[in-house]
């Protein structure tokens, strides 16, 4: 594995996207999205997850994030993620659904028989401010890209909000340029 792709300082500050299993679109509802959401906020709360920027999209998100643990903070955010989007596929019975996690779940897995997210979370280092200043960039334009809004702050699932409207779905640690 490339050494930008793993944690080499578990203070930095990190650009990290986490993806839906082979990119299956299952955020399309409030109740998938505010699954995040609390989880992110409990992350933050709880276990020291710094989120300068976030957005979350159908079938992926892209966090810019610290922490003391960086790594164990975001295999819990996703582990219970996973099993509170698995319990709401089967209260709402989408089987079409969990069956596509459960033939993309990874067979060395001994402890789950679904795989709701692809492995690891790509983290890449942020060096400097003008890195740190694109890559927020690159977050809140997401929605934008893909068509969804034609601002970014228009995206309630993202922090663009935050940074232009001063106001959003979730507290973040803004970042003083």
């Amino acid at each position: 594995m490339r050494s930008r792709y793993k944690i080499i300082d578990e203070k930095g500050v990190y650009f990290t996207t986490s993806t839906i299993v082979e990119w299956i679109p299952i955020v399309t509802r409030s109740n998938y999205f505010q699954i995040i959401i609390d989880s992110l906020n409990f992350c933050r709360q709880q276990k020291g997850l710094h989120i300068f920027a976030f957005v979350i999209m159908d079938n992926h998100l892209h966090l810019k994030v610290s922490s003391h643990n960086l790594s164990k903070v975001l295999q819990d955010f996703k582990s219970f993620t996973a099993k509170e989007i698995l319990k709401l596929a089967q209260q709402e019975n989408k089987r079409w659904l969990l069956n596509q996690f459960k033939y993309y779940e990874k067979h060395h897995k001994k402890n789950s028989t679904h795989q709701v997210w692809q492995e690891g979370f790509h983290p890449q280092k942020i060096l400097s401010d003008t890195i740190l200043k694109e890559k927020i960039n690159y977050i809140h334009n997401n929605p934008v890209r893909a068509g969804y809004v034609n601002k970014p702050e228009y995206w309630i699932y993202s922090s663009a909000s935050n940074y232009i409207l001063r106001n959003g779905i979730l507290d973040i640690d803004v970042y003083k340029f």
